[in-house]
């Protein structure tokens, strides 16, 4: 037999033993398991490659939404998204998650995420609270359904920072119509923010202060505006004559 003769006997054995070679050229190659996905997730986390984990948490997530790996993974997901700085898409995953498992043993730890993502949202005092606000919301409510659980522990330090921030944009606000000379205004912001946050004494007391010193400039401005008005009047009373 010649050696042309041997390889085509070769390669037709093959095929029939098993069609390998049509398999490996021509056969798409078999899909990574949940299991295999979540575990290469988490390999990626272990090693602080963020990226390569969001990729396989969100593959797990969509081709295997019922798999009994997916839950933890998509807790994971948006830990993944957090800890890359994506705080707006960390919050979507985490609410995604308390929506879909609802009584999941997590949801205590999903609902500080939550909060904490909001929390690091937030820009500065002269910017909108809704931020802050949204993590507020999300803090008191792991506190009053999860009394006893670790993480509502957590969450009463960072209810406090929230009001302090939200209180800050408050007295920014008073601030700038105290510096635009805006003093009616100005006066009753702080009395607002004197009332609103009365569980945080250093606000109270700058508050307070600010609030007096601005009745007082409010006052002053409306007297000189009734004596400009009358001399205006007499002015007017003179010229006519």
């Amino acid at each position: 037999m010649t050696r042309v003769k041997l390889l085509i006997v070769s390669f037709l054995f093959f095929l029939i033993s098993g069609c390998g070679v049509v398999d490996y050229f021509f056969l798409t190659p078999p899909e990574d398991t949940a299991q295999e996905l979540a575990q290469a997730g988490y390999d990626a986390l272990q090693e602080k490659d963020y990226d390569r984990a969001i990729e396989y948490f969100t593959k797990l997530k969509d081709r295997y939404p019922f798999s009994p790996y997916t839950p933890e993974a998509e807790v994971s997901l948006g830990d993944a998204y957090f800890l890359v700085g994506e705080y707006k898409a960390a919050s979507e995953v985490y609410k995604e998650f308390e929506a879909l498992h609802p009584r999941h043993e997590a949801v205590p730890y999903v609902l500080l995420k939550i909060g904490l993502s909001n929390l690091k949202q937030f820009e500065s005092a002269d910017k909108p609270y809704t931020n802050i606000a949204e993590a507020y919301s999300f803090f008191q409510r792991l506190i009053e359904t999860y009394p006893e659980n670790k993480y509502a522990q957590e969450a009463k330090k960072y209810l406090r920072k929230c009001r302090f921030l939200m209180a800050e944009h408050e007295l920014y606000v008073a601030d700038f119509y105290w510096r635009t000379e805006q003093f009616k205004a100005a006066w009753l912001r702080y009395k607002y923010v004197e009332k609103e946050y009365a569980d945080l004494p250093e606000v109270v007391a700058y508050a307070s202060q600010r609030r007096d010193l601005a009745y007082l400039r409010w006052q002053e401005a409306k007297a000189k505006e009734a004596k400009e008005k009358e001399e205006g009047s007499w002015k007017r009373f003179f010229d006519w004559l």
